[in-house]
């Protein structure tokens, strides 16, 4: 039941970035995550209208800056200006979008495991997946862990197979389809990714059998975090890392990760 190699990222990952302790997706956020003794943080990758990868959820900027319009056509030095941190709290005033680049260095030195979803805005499945996979390669590159590719897009998987072979991926799903294992076999995913309200214990099973590592969004109760590792789930993405990783705390004296076995701790 247990897949051949350790989970090689940490078991709770702050989500997009901290959680719920810093505006998503920017760099105070992986400060907030590590400060809460979280060892891995879930971010989301877009291309610019400049064509860089940028941290950023939305196809538009309204929600999480200052600025209007569709991140893809918003070049580098106008996303730049923007403010993305005092929609959240006026203390993260002046917070910027930062690059893949900034959030690589950031993590690699914070000492963060990283789970990067790519995120292409709508047509742009395939750019996205080349520009993001060719560059965490070179980011990563000699790092302790390298990061996991996610993504709801099949085809972005599929081109991210091709282009970092040796870098892990997820597939992305809400409600898991019926098909799910074929999918993930035809895009060579490591891992299901699943929203753990639709996630149900015989699934898990099943994906540990086949060899898959299984994590799942967003937990924010520790029990039913609790209950997801007791059935075998890998990794709980959370807005509440300092809330959540109790669970794992509790969960370390099962048998299934028994100590010396190389699965990272949050």
């Amino acid at each position: 039941m247990t897949p051949p190699r350790s989970w090689p990222l940490a078991r709770v990952l702050a989500h997009r970035c901290g959680g719920l302790l810093a505006p998503e997706n920017t760099l105070a956020g992986l400060a907030a995550a590590a400060e809460a003794g979280c060892g891995g943080v879930e971010f989301d990758v877009m291309l610019s209208g400049s064509g860089s990868p940028v941290l950023i959820h939305d196809e538009t900027l309204e929600r999480t800056t200052d600025g209007h319009g569709h991140v893809a056509l918003t070049r580098d030095e106008n996303l730049r200006a923007l403010d993305a941190g005092t929609w959240f709290d006026a203390r993260f005033a002046g917070e910027r979008v930062p690059t893949l680049e900034e959030a690589a260095a950031r993590c690699i030195s914070l000492g963060l495991s990283v789970n990067l979803e790519i995120k292409p805005a709508a047509g742009q499945d395939e750019e996205t997946a080349r520009v993001v996979a060719c560059r965490a390669d070179h980011l990563w590159a000699g790092a302790a862990v390298a990061p996991l590719l996610s993504s709801f897009s099949e085809l972005a998987l599929e081109v991210a197979a091709q282009l970092a072979p040796h870098l892990p991926r997820g597939l992305l799903v809400d409600r898991v389809p019926p098909d799910w294992l074929q999918r993930c076999r035809r895009v060579g995913a490591a891992a299901l990714h699943a929203d753990a309200r639709y996630l149900d214990r015989p699934t898990v099973i099943e994906a540990r059998e086949a060899g898959l590592w299984v994590a799942t969004y967003t937990v924010n109760d520790p029990a039913r975090a609790q209950t997801l590792f007791d059935w075998g789930v890998d990794c709980v993405i959370t807005d509440w890392p300092g809330v959540v990783r109790p669970a794992v705390t509790q969960h370390r004296s099962s048998a299934r990760y028994p100590a010396g076995s190389g699965a990272q701790s949050c």
